[in-house]
């Protein structure tokens, strides 16, 4: 993992394989960010006439190398674009977003580099870890199990200094230190959804979680798995039904932080899909190609709480992790069946491939047998949500509208796009079933909306509770940008943690 540290300057003594400063878009041309000054007069003064000879024009993201032939202690120097000048300042949620953005551009540009020193256009806790985040999200590479030398390929920048105009204080080492351990939580999430299905099925990914819950050593992080023999004594027919067509039974793991001072309790729980056939509702090929990031939600919910659990949040945060394979074997579930899930409530299954609100279900059920104060459930649930928002938005459903209102806004802090979505009441006849309480699917239009009706009839009445589904932004298809690397991204992970963080500071 990339690691990331503050250091004061003189800037231009700063050792490193390369030293970013920022650059404004101004009516004359490329103007100097604040920081810059020092390498500035390395340079003569005539660094941004330099940067504008290259092309340079100070546009977002834009990033342009210059060689500082021997007038800094870094041999490379790199104009990072911050968009429009205003006053000189980063200012409001959206700057720290374009902030990150930018220096996520920045570091991708240097795969291959060791040491990479940036200094931040303005002062603060906020900036140093928007700037932090956004370096070290895209210094990312999954590399699976390709052969042959690493040291062929260009593999992610390993250290991040952010330079500061003075001696970093404890916001700033503070800011750090988050933006350390968000980083690393996101980056462990899109390592679970990049692995293969062939190595990553529900016994292997409680593994995982379990080595990664192991390697946090915190004494309040615990996790208890439940197998397939725990699942059917149990009563999860959803969890069941799903995983019964593989040979790969299913899993349900709880990750559980109890701070000692917590006040409040937050229970997330992730559909964990590990590979999705669409079961006898056999899938289009081409529609399967990037299912291995079915399980998106589950690994999001669970890397979420081994952060906050590492930030010491004074919260209690419980992660469900529901793990299955659906697979169209011979003991599959078929269309017309009914399953019983947890909780005892019936479902008639209309279509297996309409499965991750079935795993879903048996383990909101089992959330809410906790009385958290409020639950989320994260899912790359339906293609109709992709459709209506496209590859990089999320969206949010929920029974209440003040807390939904407060999931979009950590998501907004967060820095992850998301959406609000009705949960009209109408569409819940369109399930209504023959034969059992409910059907998992109903009308057709509007398919992310009766997802999210039926996932709230398995909410506890009266409890908080917000749906996001995230099949668009959860996995990448085209070229990165950004902090965003092509394949599995992490999302949603720095919106739980925000959200814990809402929790522990009394905004929940």
């Amino acid at each position: 993992m990339t690691r990331i540290s503050l250091q004061p300057g003189p800037v231009a003594g700063v050792e490193a394989d390369a030293l970013v400063i920022g650059v404004y878009q101004g009516e004359d041309g490329v103007l100097l960010a604040p920081g810059a000054e020092p390498v500035d007069e390395a340079f003569g003064g005539r660094l941004a006439q330099i940067l504008k000879a290259l092309g340079a024009t100070g546009a977002a993201e834009e990033v342009t190398r210059v060689p500082a032939n021997g007038s800094l202690a870094a041999p490379v120097v790199v104009g990072l674009g911050l968009g429009s000048a205003g006053d000189g300042e980063v200012v409001g949620v959206t700057g720290l977003e374009d902030l990150r953005r930018a220096a996520g551009s920045a570091l991708r540009s240097l795969a291959g580099f060791g040491k990479v020193a940036l200094v931040t256009p303005v002062a603060g806790a906020e900036v140093v870890e928007a700037t932090a985040l956004g370096a070290a999200l895209a210094a990312y590479s999954y590399d699976g199990y390709k052969t042959g030398d690493p040291a062929d390929r260009k593999g992610p920048v390993q250290q991040v200094v952010l330079v500061t105009t003075g001696d970093p204080n404890a916001d700033a080492l503070a800011a750090g230190k988050r933006a350390q351990v968000v980083a690393d939580a996101v980056k462990a999430a899109r390592d679970l959804i990049n692995t293969p299905p062939s190595h990553l099925f529900p016994q292997a990914f409680a593994d995982a979680i379990t080595s990664a819950v192991d390697s946090a050593e915190v004494d309040e992080l615990t996790i208890e798995v439940l197998d397939e023999a725990a699942l059917r004594d149990g009563g999860y027919g959803g969890l069941i039904g799903v995983g019964q067509g593989s040979s790969r039974p299913p899993r349900l793991v709880k990750v559980t932080y109890a701070h000692p001072d917590a006040q409040r309790s937050l229970a997330f729980v992730g559909k964990g899909i590990t590979f999705d056939t669409g079961g006898i509702s056999l899938k289009p090929s081409n529609a399967m190609e990037t299912m291995k990031c079915d399980m998106s939600g589950a690994a999001a919910v669970v890397q979420a709480v081994i952060a906050i659990a590492q930030l010491g949040l004074p919260v209690k945060a419980t992660a469900w992790a529901a793990l299955a394979e659906n697979m169209p074997g011979g003991n599959a579930i078929r269309p017309s069946d009914v399953l019983r899930m947890y909780g005892g409530k019936t479902v008639e299954v209309l279509n297996t491939d309409a499965e991750g609100r079935l795993v879903l279900a048996d383990a909101i059920v089992r959330a809410g047998e906790e009385q958290p104060d409020a639950i989320v459930d994260v899912a790359t649930l339906t293609g109709a949500q992709v459709l209506a928002l496209g590859h990089r938005t999320g969206a949010v459903m929920a029974n209440d509208e003040e807390f939904r209102t407060q999931v979009e806004s950590a998501a907004e802090r967060a820095g992850e796009d998301i959406w609000p979505m009705p949960l009209p009441a109408h569409l819940r006849k369109t399930m209504d079933s023959d034969v059992a309480d409910i059907a998992n699917m109903g009308d057709r239009m509007g398919g992310m909306l009766v997802a999210g009706i039926f996932l709230k009839e398995f909410v506890p009445e009266g409890m908080p509770w917000a749906h996001l589904d995230i099949a668009g932004p959860a996995y990448n298809t085209v070229a990165p940008f950004g902090y965003t690397p092509k394949g599995g991204t992490g999302y949603a992970v720095r919106t739980l943690v925000q959200l814990a963080q809402d929790a522990a500071d009394g905004l929940l």
